[in-house]
C-alpha cells in the first residue's frame, strides 16, 4: 500500500477529498469474524472470499511476507503485476486503508477490499514504472499476531531518489503454518511530518 499529485491519482481514492493510492506499500483491526485463515484448507471470510495458494517462501516469516508485499507491486512500465500472488498474501476479508487530505485540508481514510485495491491500482501500475521498498521497520509481536510500522520509499526506477516516502502500518496473523496480512493502513510524508530515523533507514535496522 504521496507527496505529489501524480502519486495521489495513483491511489484512486473516492469522494473528491482524496485522489489516489499507492501500494504498499504496506494498521487497523480486522473487524469481521473469520471462520479460518488457511486458504489451503478452503477457509474463507463471511463474504465467501478465498485466497489463492501462496508461495511458501512468501509467507514463512514476517520478513518474507513484507518483502513479498513490496516486490509484487514493483516493476517497470508495461509489466503486468502478479495479482494472484498479491491476493495470496492477504487474509480473506483483509482491508487496505489509504489516508490523506483533500484540497480543503481535511484528512480522511478510505477502506478498500483487496479486489477494490486491485481495481484502482491495476491500470496505473501496468502503465507506469513503480518501485517501492522498505527503509526501516518497528515490530511488535504477541503470540500469533504482529503489528509493524514499515517506512517505505516509492521510486520510478531502482536506485533513483524517491518521489514519495511514508509509513505502512501492517497487521499480520500467523496460523501455525504461514503469515497473513490482515490490514494495511498507510500515510505519506507531508510538510511538517517526516519519517523518524528508525523508519527512514537512518536508525535501527528492520526487525527480524
Amino acid at each position: 500500500m504521496r507527496a505529489s499529485r501524480c502519486a495521489d491519482r495513483a491511489i484512486g481514492m473516492e469522494r473528491g477529498w482524496w485522489r489516489g493510492a499507492q501500494v504498499l506499500a504496506l494498521a487497523a483491526a480486522l473487524t469481521a469474524m473469520l471462520p479460518g485463515v488457511a486458504a489451503a484448507q478452503g477457509h474463507s471470510s463471511r463474504d465467501g472470499e478465498t485466497a489463492p495458494t501462496a508461495r511458501p517462501e512468501d509467507v514463512r516469516s514476517i520478513d518474507a511476507i513484507v518483502a513479498a508485499l513490496y516486490d509484487v507491486i514493483s516493476g517497470p512500465a508495461g509489466a503486468e503485476r502478479d495479482w494472484d500472488r498479491f491476493r495470496s498474501l492477504f487474509l480473506p476479508g483483509a482491508r487496505l486503508i489509504p489516508t490523506g487530505a483533500g484540497s480543503d485540508s481535511v484528512y480522511g481514510a478510505t477502506v478498500l477490499t483487496v479486489e477494490e485495491y486491485i481495481e484502482r491500482a491495476h491500470d496505473f501500475l501496468a502503465r507506469n514504472p513503480f518501485y517501492e521498498g522498505e527503509l526501516g521497520r518497528q515490530t511488535h509481536r504477541f503470540g500469533n499476531i504482529a503489528e509493524l510500522f514499515s517506512g517505505y520509499a516509492s521510486r520510478r526506477a531502482p536506485g533513483e531518489a524517491p518521489f514519495v516516502r511514508g509509513v505502512n502500518s501492517i497487521q499480520l496473523v500467523f496460523d501455525g503454518t504461514r503469515w497473513w496480512v490482515a490490514t494495511i493502513l498507510w500515510a505519506q510524508e507531508r510538510p511538517g511530518l517526516t519519517l523518524p530515523p528508525e523508519l527512514s533507514g537512518q536508525g535501527a535496522k528492520p526487525a527480524p
